[in-house]
């Protein structure tokens, strides 16, 4: 994400931020941060996760009706959280209005052609049509960087309660019986797009 755009000394959006996980990450070289989470009971999380950093705020609310003023943002970030591709639409009108001229927006999601978390995913969200997310973000003046990377657990039940967490119950356990170890090849889009 640095390389496409840094965002040091400037105003970071975290969209979906869950319990806070990475808003110490964005704290560390940005201006502000606030966090937006539509989940009620993350929120407090969040805000105790970063209780101690002067610069981050966490609020409750959704991609699709950001309680942020408008021209208010320099980077968006959308990590596993609402963006999927078609029918994102209103959540795309709402960064056109909260980043500013100049910023960048980004969107992290599964990459299900790709790697063997890419297959457990593509069986478990068979909905996900990877030819039409790509279609929907190219026509909206988005570009991607396909990445891929590992998991590694330190233990096998580490590793079986994430596959627990991020596929369906017949999914993960069709993955979890497939496979051997404690890690795992996996591949990401990263989306982006300058405003």
């Amino acid at each position: 994400m640095r390389e496409v755009a840094d965002w040091s000394g400037r105003a970071f959006l975290d969209i979906g931020c869950g319990t806070g996980f990475h808003l110490p990450l964005w704290a560390a070289s940005a201006a502000s941060v606030v966090g937006v989470e539509p989940y009620a009971p993350l929120v407090p999380l969040a805000r105790r996760r970063t209780k101690k950093l002067a610069n981050v705020k966490v609020v409750k609310g959704m991609a699709e009706s950001l309680p942020l003023a408008d021209a208010s943002v320099d980077v968006a970030h959308a990590r596993w959280a609402y963006f999927f591709g078609p029918g994102s639409e209103p959540g795309l009108r709402e960064l056109d209005r909260v980043v500013r001229r100049g910023g960048t927006a980004f969107v992290i999601d599964n990459d299900p052609t790709r790697s063997t978390f890419g297959r457990w995913f593509a069986r478990g969200y068979p909905m996900v049509d990877p030819v039409a997310v790509e279609r929907f973000w190219s026509t909206h003046g988005w570009e991607r960087r396909r990445i891929d990377m590992d998991w590694s657990f330190e233990s096998r039940s580490d590793l079986e309660s994430v596959v627990r967490i991020e596929l369906p119950p017949e999914a993960a356990e069709e993955a979890l019986s497939s496979h051997n170890g404690t890690a795992v090849d996996y591949a990401i889009n990263l989306w982006w797009r300058h405003f």
